[in-house]
């Protein structure tokens, strides 16, 4: 490693202490990056600090966040998302579906707005894309998880979330939808002057194992105005439907197919 003048190492570390980025101080003093983090590693080492990776959970620093967006990511992460939080391996994974890639761009976008610092990456699979953001924090977040599968433990909004999933309740439906929904053309047959004809008619569909993510999802929808009700398929009530015309209309105008 070349050899710096101590005072410029002292100099980085008072930077450093004054809450300047390992690359703001190696650019403002052309010192190596990598250099600039041994410095800090060392002088932490000395004074007995342990290390804390820096953060802007909003749990955790107060500040304030994107509310629309984390009502958005709120659905996407009931319906298809994960976290993992065990020893040195902390993130926020949704799956979405890789032909869907307005989906995968806003879900990454949403995870962005509500805590900007973590990296985020995606990860393909055959059909699928997982967006990956890297923190323990995440579990501040959406403190419903813990072990085991969501539809094996109780899922209920604190009165926090359940404020923001109030004020943007669009925000939640569609990233339910966007999830683990659809819309999709149904048809039927009516006698029309003695002829059969064929009508086709727009319709969404909920599918979650889970009956409080569905309640969720219902208790918003009736705040709404949106009419719904129960299709079981092979005998199990898993669906949630939304087929009546005015209630097809506000969720096309506030959800929409995925794209």
């Amino acid at each position: 490693m070349e050899q710096h003048n101590p005072s410029i190492r002292e100099e980085a570390l008072a930077l450093l202490r004054r809450g300047l980025s390992n690359r703001a101080v190696a650019e403002r003093l052309n010192v190596p990056r990598g250099t600039v983090g041994w410095w800090l590693s060392e002088d932490r080492r000395k004074r007995g600090v342990p290390f804390e990776r820096p953060t802007d959970c909003p749990m955790c620093t107060h500040r304030a966040f994107d509310a629309p967006a984390y009502a958005y990511l709120l659905g996407l992460y009931l319906g298809d998302g994960h976290i993992t939080s065990r020893a040195k391996q902390h993130h926020l994974s949704i799956f979405c579906t890789t032909s869907w890639p307005a989906l995968i761009d806003a879900a990454e976008a949403a995870m962005r707005k509500v805590m900007p610092l973590p990296t985020v990456r995606r990860r393909s699979r055959q059909g699928c894309t997982e967006v990956k953001s890297y923190t323990k924090h995440w579990a501040c977040m959406f403190p419903q998880h813990g072990p085991g599968k969501k539809h094996e433990r109780t899922i209920a909004l604190e009165p926090w979330q359940q404020e923001i999933v109030d004020a943007h309740p669009w925000e939640f439906i569609r990233g339910l939808v966007h999830s683990d929904g659809c819309r999709t053309m149904n048809w039927t047959t009516r006698l029309v002057n003695g002829q059969r004809k064929r009508y086709e008619y727009p319709r969404y569909f909920f599918t979650n194992v889970s009956g409080d993510i569905r309640r969720l999802y219902t208790d918003t929808l009736d705040g709404l105005g949106v009419e719904w009700t129960h299709c079981a398929r092979g005998g199990k009530p898993y669906n949630v439907s939304v087929a009546r015309k005015d209630s097809v209309a506000l969720m096309d105008l506030h959800v929409g197919p995925k794209s």
